[in-house]
């Protein structure tokens, strides 16, 4: 199944919820076309988060501000528990699934400043990432800071597209709640750029499917210089046979 996705469009509607309609009729799907003014990353189970306080790694996991900063190999983080919740140096469980980075940094700041006086804190979240997969130069999963990522960029980001790429079927697949919303894009055509260039969250899967050719491109490859081999041995045969 996965391959069928990477070589074609006809799977589009595969595991796609049926979109609905707000108040106004405008199609609840719209809303991925486009990121909402006050959108925010909210943190997820399984979320690695690194706590900075400034001048307190007593009170820190993972600064941002020490010598040994947050490195998620080196396991200098807390993660998001299967409760949502994750244990606070001095302060204990602390329940943080669902919130905003900037919730939850002012939380902890608040929590702080029972010890400290106008206390500097930061909250990263170290595993926001966006997948790219298929026919890119460089597909990989890549880290995003920025609250806003676009469609475009992170293309860019994987190398750009590699040369068998079917750009006319770009697939991103999005986790909302326990659906998937899978949508299809196509650079190819002109249009309102706000339908190509398509913002990406944390945890989307964008795919560059392959175009039909590729198999036989790579079949050619193999059989051409066999058949050459045999045409040259026609030739001398031809040339010096009795």
């Amino acid at each position: 199944m996965f391959v069928s996705l990477l070589s074609g469009c006809h799977t589009q509607n595969l595991f796609v919820q049926e979109a609905g309609k707000d108040s106004h009729g405008v199609a609840a799907a719209d809303s991925l076309l486009y990121f909402s003014e006050d959108y925010q990353y909210t943190i997820r189970k399984d979320d690695k988060i690194s706590i900075s306080v400034w001048g307190h790694d007593d009170l820190s996991v993972g600064s941002t501000y020490g010598i040994y900063n947050s490195n998620e190999v080196y396991g200098k983080w807390l993660m998001v528990d299967a409760e949502g919740a994750i244990e606070l140096p001095r302060f204990g469980t602390l329940t943080v699934e669902h919130q905003t980075i900037l919730e939850l940094k002012r939380r902890i700041k608040d929590s702080v400043s029972t010890l400290l006086v106008n206390p500097i804190v930061d909250v990263k979240v170290l595993n926001r990432e966006i997948s790219m997969v298929g026919e890119f130069r460089t597909p990989s999963t890549i880290p995003v800071d920025k609250e806003k990522n676009y469609l475009l960029d992170l293309i860019a980001r994987a190398g750009g597209f590699d040369a068998y790429a079917d750009k006319s079927c770009i697939k991103v697949f999005r986790q909302l709640g326990e659906d998937t919303q899978i949508l299809t894009v196509d650079l190819t055509t002109k249009g309102d750029y706000r339908y190509k260039n398509l913002p990406l969250y944390p945890g989307d899967i964008v795919i560059a499917p392959a175009r039909g050719y590729k198999e036989f491109d790579r079949r050619v490859s193999v059989i051409v210089p066999f058949t050459s081999a045999m045409t040259a041995s026609a030739i001398f045969l031809g040339a010096f046979g009795g």
